[in-house]
């Protein structure tokens, strides 16, 4: 599992001109899952997620987690984060997982999130997508179960 997490002002995720999910602040999630991936990597994502420590304190120091700031999730499956540009100019998808294992671990990943006591808003597993956001920083990071 690949997540990028961009820490986030106020953002939105539109599907066919429709608000799907926005939050005011917290983390925007671009979710990718392979197909060797389990419940425990989600899990072990999930819960990574919840308490790092992303925003600054009094001193300017990052040391405060999300839960800390009062933000929310905007989480967005994203197989595009298991692109390989290595051969050709054309990406490999081919460890991006099929989407009959991936969308139920990306709804899994997601009620982690909230069984860890944040918000969750999401965009629709396999749409077209508009993600906007405005990136607080910014403070970009990338979240990998099997590193």
């Amino acid at each position: 599992m690949r997540v990028v997490l961009q820490r986030s002002g106020p953002a939105a995720v539109r599907v066919n001109g429709e608000v799907t999910g926005q939050i005011d602040k917290g983390y925007v999630l671009l979710v990718g899952i392979t197909h060797t991936d389990t419940e425990q990597d989600v899990a072990y994502v999930a819960k990574k997620i919840a308490g790092l420590r992303l925003w600054e304190d009094e001193e300017g120091k990052m040391n405060r987690s999300i839960d800390e700031v009062d933000g929310d999730i905007l989480s967005v499956s994203q197989f595009t984060l298991y692109g390989d540009t290595k051969k050709g100019r054309r990406p490999s998808f081919i460890e991006a997982a099929r989407p009959e294992h991936a969308e139920p671990l990306w709804h899994y990943f997601n009620r982690k999130l909230e069984e860890e006591g944040l918000a969750v808003q999401t965009g629709i597993f396999g749409a077209m997508m508009d993600v906007e956001l405005v990136n607080d920083g910014p403070v970009t990071i990338i979240v990998e179960s099997k590193s």
